[in-house]
Order: structure tokens, then sequence, then C-alpha cells
């Protein structure tokens, strides 16, 4: 993280009285816990709002979002310091490309963040999708499968689902309730697949959800806080579901150069070089000596025999 700027959390003030008290009492909870940084890497498929969550998060626009690009060209992380915590939030471009997931996407990442972390962990995943995409698919597996392929599947100890977009009208007269909860489901069977979570480790997965809503639009409670429709104040639970997740007692991602470089090309099919070399000699040596052996002992025979 070196020559990284920290600035002061100022914007943590803008937020409403409420809000602010908080997410204080949150922080406070962390550093209770000898826990005085905070590193959160967001991640997910473009154009599901990973950007303005984390300007949402912050309190201030840090990361630029437009309508007409919906990418962050390159990671970018932002840390803010507050009472002696420091938050940082890494923000990444979208994992798919050209309708496939980007392998290259997947490496600018790990080398971003060996530049930020190096030899230092990041303590939560928040993967974005948004909760008004009524489908999962293959593509969605697949994207899971890349992360977990590319920092372990432990990354899932670390994670927090987050569902944008979360201020809707549900369809087929389905209550919010029963639109969230079809939503989740699927989403979550499509993370365990695409993890190769089983079903006797999905207890020790156990991967919470968070809705948030960034829109200008969302509605509001009396102490002007932004809520979901069920009334909850979105931006104090996603930190009280980031804080529970970051003391869940599994380990952080560790950036290491191992990380950042994967597997060694030269390390890569190791593990069958004697399976190999076995078949060989049982498939293709010992039947070659079979023939030699079997034309000396023709030749060696006297041609009256």
């Amino acid at each position: 993280m070196a020559g990284q700027l920290i600035k002061e959390w100022s914007a943590i003030q803008q937020f409403p009285s409420a809000t602010q008290e908080k997410l204080v009492d949150l922080l406070g909870k962390l550093k209770n816990q000898n826990v005085n940084t905070l590193t959160i890497l967001v991640m997910g498929k473009g154009g599901v709002g990973k950007s303005s969550t984390v300007n949402s998060v912050i309190g201030e626009r840090v990361v630029t979002v437009s309508a007409f690009q919906s990418e962050t060209p390159r990671p970018v992380m932002v840390s803010r310091s507050r009472s002696g915590f420091t938050l940082n939030i890494i923000d990444t471009p979208g994992l798919v490309e050209g309708g496939y997931v980007s392998d290259q996407v997947l490496d600018t990442i790990k080398s971003s963040l060996g530049r930020f972390l190096l030899n230092k962990t990041v303590d939560v995943l928040l993967y974005v999708d948004r909760l008004d995409a009524y489908r999962v698919d293959n593509m969605d597996k697949q994207i899971v499968k890349a992360i977990s392929d590319s920092f372990g599947k432990e990354i899932w100890h670390k994670a927090v689902v987050v569902l944008t977009h979360a201020q809707l009208s549900p369809p087929d007269a389905l209550t919010y309730e029963e639109f969230f909860s079809k939503r989740w489901e699927s989403l979550l069977k499509c993370i365990r697949q695409g993890a190769r979570i089983n079903k006797n480790e999905a207890q020790q997965f156990a991967i919470p959800v968070a809705l948030v809503e960034n829109s200008g639009r969302c509605n509001k409670n009396e102490h002007d806080e932004k809520i979901l429709p069920m009334g909850t104040p979105w931006i104090p639970n996603l930190i009280h579901t980031i804080t529970d997740v970051t003391l869940n007692g599994k380990r952080g991602i560790l950036v290491d150069q191992k990380l950042i470089e994967g597997p060694n090309a030269n390390d890569r099919g190791k593990i069958y070089i004697p399976l190999i070399l076995a078949f060989q000699f049982l498939f293709i040596i010992k039947p070659i000596q079979k023939m030699i052996k079997a034309d000396v002992a023709r030749e060696s025979k006297p041609s009256w025999a």
C-alpha cells in the first residue's frame, strides 16, 4: 500500500445522524477486536452497481459512474481513515468481456492487488449482482468458478453477496419477501455449484446477503436514512453484515506472489508424471521388449531347426 493516499473519512459526517451513530458503533466493534484496517474487494459482472455501491458506502463520489460507461477501466482502491481505523475498498472492472469470463481482467485485478496490498489480506469479498435480474444462468456459474479458481474456494468464507436495485416491484404477484427469497436461493445454489461447495460443506460456507439501493430515489425513514422496502436502513445493515463476516473467525485472503502469479507453469501436470511413466512402461516399453526378445529368439534358431 506504499504511496497510497489515505484521506480522512470526513464524508461520514454527511450521513444522517442515525446512520453515523450506527457506523461509529460498528467501527468501534471492529477496533475492540483489534481490527484497525478493513480491506474490501468488490467483484462481479459489469453494470450491476459495484462502483455506485462503493460511492454510497464512502459517502462521496470517489469512483466515476457514468450512464455511458458501466465499467471501471481498471481496479481502484479508495482508502479512508477515521479515529485510527482505515477502510480500504477496491473497485474492479466487470469480469465478463465478449460473452466470456475474461482471464485478462482477473489477471489485472490480481496484479493491482499486488501493488495495493502485497503481503496483506483481503478481509471481505463483496460479490455484487442485481436483485432485479430474474434468471441465474451458466455465465453466473462461470464467474463464481473463475473467482474461486483465482483466489481459492476459501474466499467464499469471507464473502457477502450484495444485491443492488433493491427498490423494486416484484413480478407475477409475488410479495417482496417471496421474490427476494427465490432470487437469493437460486443465486446461492449457483455460487455453491460454481465454487464446488458440496452439501457437507454448505454449513461451513454460510454466505450472507445484503440488499442495496443506490438510486437517489431510494425511500427514506423519519431519520432521513435510505431504507429498503422492508424498512431496513440499508447502509448500516450492509456495514453490519461486513463486520460480522470480518469477525467470523475465518482467515482473510493473503495477497502474496503465489496468488498474484497463479500456479507455476513448470509445476502444472507434475502430479501426473508418475502415472504417465507407468503407462509408458506397461503399455509401450514392455510390449516392445517382448517383441524384441521374440525376434531374437527366432533369429537365434538354426535354419534346420
